[in-house]
């Protein structure tokens, strides 16, 4: 399996896309959209895309159906795409990576060391959407949702207590990543490149030390099992998507299209609370097993090399991912909230 599909496996777990049958069609519908996702079964919000599917067929009296491939079962989101361009697919479920092979630009609502809680990414995103989806349409797409999937913290086997320790790790990364590559670059950290399914053995054989991952991807995996530590300001959050193809889009009704809209909304709005739930309840086991957090935010000035990294990473972004306009634009509305906001703390991962 690729290493970029199984960079994604993990993410699309924390979208929480599953379902009992392999695949939910719709086969009486005058319109079928063929969606895939990568989405594993076994998540804790496995109906609410069949809901969808099921009110969607429903509520517009069998004009519009959906037909989900789950599991990877059409390949990896590159296969997706592919597929989608050449008409065998419609659409699909798409995280950061995947979303910007369509728009390179929406990444900026992922740049590290920025969003510090959930209301600050809601306000910016929220923001930027209409921008967002107006770049997606001018591509070929339709947004359905929008979801942000959870926050990415550094898990470890020693406290990093300075960039120094940092250094001195072995750090795992995904290959092809821009935003992990830039990051890196800027704190001076040489990674080594793995697929996702090779992260667990070379934990246990130490070819690694330090991993990158929501809480839920830790325990999913099992990673926890193998550190001791965890840092306490996250680098950033996941961002997810559910797009269709403008070519079927253009097929179904005004009408019909208002109700997908608005019955693809409160889905994805029920995605984003499950899988905040999820990583709460994660961060419980991690606390159990005993994963100690190195309290970054009580030392800001010893872990300024952070923050220095975060900005120098996101500024070699800019003409590759974005625009300096729109980079200054996402800073902008995260400062305009905290300025609204001033007693928002960051998000608190163990109490």
């Amino acid at each position: 399996m690729k290493k970029y599909m199984g960079m994604l496996v993990m993410l699309l777990i924390m979208l929480g896309w599953s379902a009992g049958p392999r695949v939910y069609a719709a086969p009486d519908a005058k319109i079928v959209v063929k969606m895939a996702t990568l989405a594993p079964k076994g998540s804790s919000i496995m109906n609410i895309f069949d809901d969808l599917s099921a009110r969607i067929l429903d509520e517009t009296k069998g004009e519009v159906g959906f037909k989900i491939y789950w599991g990877g079962v059409q390949g990896d989101e590159k296969d997706v795409l592919r597929k989608i361009k050449l008409g065998q697919l419609h659409g699909g479920g798409f995280m950061g990576p995947g979303l910007g092979q369509i728009v390179p630009e929406v990444r900026v609502t992922e740049i590290p060391y920025v969003f510090a809680n959930y209301d600050e990414v809601e306000y910016v995103r929220s923001n930027l959407e209409e921008t967002m989806n107006r770049l997606f349409e001018e591509k070929g797409f339709i947004v359905l949702g929008w979801m942000d999937l959870g926050f990415i913290y550094t898990f470890s086997k020693v406290p990093l207590t300075s960039l120094e320790v940092a250094r001195q790790q072995k750090w795992w990364t995904m290959e092809g990543e821009p935003i992990g590559r830039e990051t890196y670059k800027a704190l001076g950290i040489h990674p080594i490149s793995l697929s996702i399914t090779d992260v667990a053995t070379s934990l246990s054989t130490n070819l690694i030390d330090c991993a990158n991952s929501t809480p839920y991807g830790a325990v999913a995996f099992q990673w926890y099992t193998r550190f001791s530590y965890m840092g306490e300001f996250p680098s950033s959050n996941i961002c997810g998507a559910t797009v269709v193809s403008k070519k079927i889009w253009d097929r179904i009704s005004p009408q019909s299209q208002k109700i997908i809209l608005r019955i693809s909304k409160d889905s994805h709005d029920k995605i984003v609370k499950a899988a905040r739930e999820d990583d709460a309840k994660c961060l419980e086991i991690l606390k159990k097993a005993g994963i100690k957090v190195v309290r970054d935010l009580d030392n800001m000035e010893e872990v300024q090399f952070i923050f220095d990294a975060g900005k120098q990473a996101r500024e070699n972004l800019v003409g590759e991912l974005y625009s300096q306009e729109l980079l200054d634009r996402t800073l902008s509305l995260v400062e305009e909230y905290r300025k609204a906001h001033p007693e928002d703390k960051a998000v608190e991962i163990i109490q």
